[in-house]
């Protein structure tokens, strides 16, 4: 008959299950937390589980080794508390029952993060006196220091820096600090956000723009817009069938403008076309009294603050995607006349060949679509053609362009003059 079978040992709890526990607590930040703020170290326990009085019976030599490692431990900054464990067959023995860590040192000792203790612990004191708004922060969030410890100087000498001398208008690039770029600030502009929201008093920051806008809420200067504009055709062309004003851009075919300026000078022209592919843009046929705009996608460039737009003749002609519709519902909300040119369901389908597949389509509420273009939104955005169809602006042949621009400009004189 077989024998029965063997009890399997239950685990005993060796000095490696202690340091586990203790060292995801220290990941967490939680001793350095306590540290940081002056909190005095209450004795820490943790239970140890070890041989039963049949496992000392059993295996009295697996037993002796446990203790032994516990002894060891006890050099590495643990007390032990024992317990009597035993019986008639073996007698009583002592046994550790719970480790027991006394202080900040020990813990560290057992950690082996003493040099980190020590590090943080400068890095809190030098920030404390420098900037003693933000010592609080670093005692919440210690892993998050000791996460930027070889930045964590230049970081603090950032913020003083701004805190102490930038002023509306500058640029990020003025920031002189020894160390400190552009690429430094944009790289760890997420924590330096944190801390500038700290130290900086209330008026000196923007609240309405987010911390990921960090020119914008701490009032830095930002890159300014540019609205590219040209005068349909070129030097050399045929005659304009429109009869285009050769002079809305005074003796240049093209210029760069920034968008702030252009907003205070506006073009004398009696249309305005903005159009998303550059080379259609390049190529833009004469178109009379018109300019026309390379656009910007959903940014549009900087061209809603051109508030004389409101006065002309505004055509947008973007991809017959969904994100084309997308992107003629946001100019409408800066200009509600705006009108759309070869978005048509009739450009869609006379290019079927041309398609191709949308990447990405959106299903937005677009509810400043006509009801023409909505309908064409709405069979896109159901796949009612085909899958995800798209036609880009410059796969629309040229000669639709040509016939699109005769037929649809109006007169200068149903239109307001420029201002």
């Amino acid at each position: 008959m077989p024998g029965a079978p063997a009890r399997q040992r239950t685990a005993w709890t060796v000095p490696a299950d202690v340091v586990a526990t203790l060292r995801r607590r220290w990941d967490r930040g939680d001793f350095l937390t306590m540290l940081a703020g002056g909190q005095e170290w209450q004795p820490l326990s943790v239970p140890l589980h070890g041989p039963t009085p049949g496992e000392l019976a059993s295996d009295f030599g697996a037993a002796q080794t446990w203790v032994r490692q516990w002894e060891a431990a006890q050099s590495r900054g643990l007390r032990l508390e024992h317990k009597a464990v035993g019986g008639r067959a073996i007698g009583t023995n002592k046994l550790p029952s719970r480790a027991w860590i006394d202080g900040y040192q020990q813990l560290s000792a057992l950690l082996g993060v003493t040099g980190e203790v020590r590090r943080f612990t400068g890095l809190l004191t030098g920030t404390a006196a420098r900037a003693p708004r933000i010592a609080g922060w670093m005692a919440a969030n210690p892993r998050r220091v000791m996460a930027s410890e070889g930045d964590w100087s230049r970081i603090i000498q950032a913020v003083c820096w701004i805190d102490a001398r930038s002023r509306p208008g500058m640029y990020l690039r003025q920031v002189d600090v020894p160390g400190v770029d552009t690429k430094f600030i944009e790289s760890r502009r997420g924590l330096l956000a944190e801390l500038l929201d700290l130290q900086l008093a209330a008026g000196r920051i923007d609240h309405a723009c987010p911390r990921s806008d960090f020119t914008g809420r701490y009032r830095f200067r930002r890159k300014p817009e540019y609205v590219r504009v040209r005068r349909p055709g070129r030097a050399g062309d045929a005659p304009d069938p429109l009869g285009g004003a050769a002079g809305a851009l005074g003796p240049f075919s093209e210029l760069t403008v920034p968008a702030d300026e252009l907003a205070a000078a506006s073009v004398p022209a009696a249309s305005v076309y903005v159009v998303e592919n550059e080379i259609t843009y390049l190529a833009f046929p004469p178109a009379g009294d018109a300019v026309v705009m390379l656009g910007g996608g959903y940014a549009l460039s900087g061209l809603r603050s051109l508030s004389w737009l409101q006065d002309r003749d505004l055509v947008y002609w973007g991809d017959i995607d969904t994100h084309g519709f997308a992107i003629l519902n946001r100019l409408r909300q800066a200009f509600p006349h705006a009108r759309s040119m070869l978005m048509d369901r009739a450009t869609l389908l006379d290019h079927g060949t041309q398609w191709v597949r949308e990447p990405k389509p959106v299903n937005a509420a677009l509810p400043l679509l006509d009801g023409n273009e909505a309908a064409l939104y709405r069979d896109l955005v159901e796949d009612v053609l085909g899958p995800s169809v798209r036609l880009e602006q410059e796969r629309v042949s040229f000669a639709a362009i040509e016939r699109a621009l005769l037929s649809g400009t109006p007169s200068r004189a149903h239109l307001a003059q420029p201002t």
